[in-house]
């Protein structure tokens, strides 16, 4: 959404937690779902393992039924609006068993620099996207390419993923091992505050749970 852009001392703050942490934060200031995309999960490079984390602006992407010739269509490949440092987020139609990215769409969008691509919906090229270590979260996979299925209306759109859960374009992304959330930049202080604040409240009850103190105890007295 339009607006005053973080700058780059609270990005480089809200990068350095993990989707968890700012999915706590973002619940404390009642945003919808906690920002968390709910079914969405890393299949590429690994399957929900591993240091792999990706973070960066959104560039939304909204696909419609192949059959639909009411909406708009794009001038060029949507693939090609890619750009450097930030993660593609693709709004496919519900219930679709086709892919909407693929191997070849990887090659463009590495070339470009995209941190990676998160699909609400299927992939497919599963070991292409692996071999070349790029990061993918979706819902699922599928052996159909998009010919015949879908075809992408606009960019940079906003796009819903859920009842009053919206991606729009310039919202930041998180995607690990855990899952995504999406962060919209208006929230971005209070989400460094509320994390900041947290990860000293939790560092101290790691330490009083490694000395034997009761869960349950440290939690009431700690975590409040």
């Amino acid at each position: 959404m339009a607006g005053i852009k973080p700058s780059a001392a609270l990005i480089k703050a809200l990068k350095s937690f993990a989707t968890c942490d700012i999915g706590d934060a973002l619940v404390r200031l009642k945003y919808p779902y906690g920002g968390f995309l709910d079914g969405i999960t890393m299949f590429s490079p690994e399957r929900q393992a591993g240091s792999t984390k990706i973070f960066g602006e959104a560039i939304t992407v909204k696909m419609v039924d192949a059959s639909d010739k009411t909406s708009p269509s794009l001038s060029k490949h949507f693939c090609d609006y890619n750009e450097a440092d930030k993660i593609m987020f693709i709004s496919q139609p519900p219930g679709m068993y086709s892919a909407c990215w693929g191997g070849l769409m990887t090659t463009r969008a590495k070339f470009l620099g995209a941190q990676g691509v998160i699909v609400d919906g299927r992939f497919r090229d599963l070991l292409e996207q692996r071999e070349m270590g790029f990061p993918v979260f979706a819902r699922n996979i599928s052996i159909l390419g998009s010919a015949g299925f879908t075809r992408s209306s606009e960019v940079n759109v906003p796009v819903q993923f859920k009842d009053d859960l919206w991606i729009h374009p310039g919202d930041y992304l998180m995607g690990d091992a855990d899952g995504v959330v999406v962060i919209p930049a208006a929230q971005v202080q209070s989400v460094v505050e509320l994390c900041t604040e947290r990860k000293k409240i939790d560092d101290l009850t790691f330490e009083v749970l490694q000395k034997g103190e009761p869960i349950g105890d440290a939690i009431k007295r700690l975590r409040k």
